[in-house]
């Protein structure tokens, strides 16, 4: 017998929210099962958890069966809560109250993808530093205002556990296989599903500026990256130009250059893909959203947002 272990599997629960990312979910949960395979014996049993019992379906439409929500800790020692898609349709009561209840009897309660939003309705990451997928990070802080939001892979604090999702779950579900059986052990199992390059907790969830707008001017870099971090309280032309030690001219040629776009277009696109998101993810009114995106006024919003988007902010949503 392990010491680590103890005779008993440690019993992993996850909850499905419909329209969950199943990336995410089995990055999540076939650790633990190649754990079980590769020691020969039950390190930890898994089950799956939906609004009532019968079946839950993920955002491809493949279906897993679920029990019905848990309303006795037994021997339950983690539960995560997994969700995908959009955050208008996170509005589960039994859920946030399940996971409260959990809490109170001493689980451990993690969150996936979007799941750690749920956790931060319920109540359970007030003054804990947690993380989500960076797509719904805008309309968490918006809706959370006081959340400690990191933009990192998976955190840890204390006996909350969060993670963003896509193939992150595998470098969570190692660091915890690690604590229970040792980093050799742990090891093994990731070389199963030959994840040889594990992460860090606080590697960034996204490539980098320069991956993902293809280029790799320093000054033009630098601007990009203020600029995505700026959204609310955009700065102007000179700022930009004095921030990347350039001057405003060779600013300009630099987004006309290599974006084919000028300087005030690309900013302005910026902060409409925000607004997008804040719309179809946050409960927040129209006018807010213009505000948080640096609009001086919801028709000015409306204005832009139509001429890029097709359509009204009120018809996307």
């Amino acid at each position: 017998m392990d010491a680590k272990t103890g005779d008993h599997p440690q019993e992993i629960g996850f909850i499905l929210v419909p329209g969950f990312a199943l990336m995410s979910f089995a990055s999540a949960c076939e650790p633990f099962r190649a754990a079980n395979d590769l020691a020969g014996r039950p390190l930890y049993r898994l089950r799956y958890f939906g609004e009532a019992e019968g079946r839950v379906a993920a955002s491809s439409g493949a279906e897993v069966p679920t029990e019905a929500l848990p309303r006795l800790r037994g021997p339950l020692h983690t539960l995560f809560v997994c969700a995908g898609g959009e955050p208008t349709g996170w509005d589960r009561p039994e859920i946030r109250a399940t996971l409260r209840r959990m809490a109170r009897l001493g689980v451990r309660i993690g969150g996936i993808s979007g799941g750690p939003y749920l956790m931060a309705a319920a109540g359970l990451l007030a003054g804990r530093a947690f993380t989500l997928h960076w797509e719904y990070a805008g309309a968490t802080v918006e809706t959370f205002p006081d959340a400690r939001l990191n933009r990192a892979r998976y955190v840890a604090d204390g006996d909350r556990l969060t993670c963003g999702g896509g193939v992150a779950p595998l470098e969570m579900a190692h660091a915890l296989i690690a604590e229970r059986m040792g980093e050799a052990f742990a090891r093994r199992v990731s070389d199963w599903f030959l994840h040889t390059a594990i992460g860090a907790a606080d590697d960034p969830q996204r490539a980098s500026a320069a991956e993902r707008y293809g280029i790799h001017h320093p000054a033009l870099l630098t601007v990009l990256e203020t600029m995505e971090k700026t959204v609310e309280a955009p700065l102007g032309r000179l700022a930009m130009a004095r921030l990347a030690a350039i001057s405003p001219r060779h600013l300009d040629r630099l987004f006309l250059k290599k974006l084919g776009l000028s300087f005030s277009a690309q900013y302005r696109a910026i902060r409409l893909a925000h607004g997008r998101r804040l719309l179809r993810q946050s409960p927040l009114r129209i006018g807010e959203i213009a505000t948080a995106c640096g609009f001086a006024s919801a028709a000015h919003f409306a204005r832009c947002y139509r001429s890029r988007f097709g359509c009204s902010p009120s018809a996307e949503r």
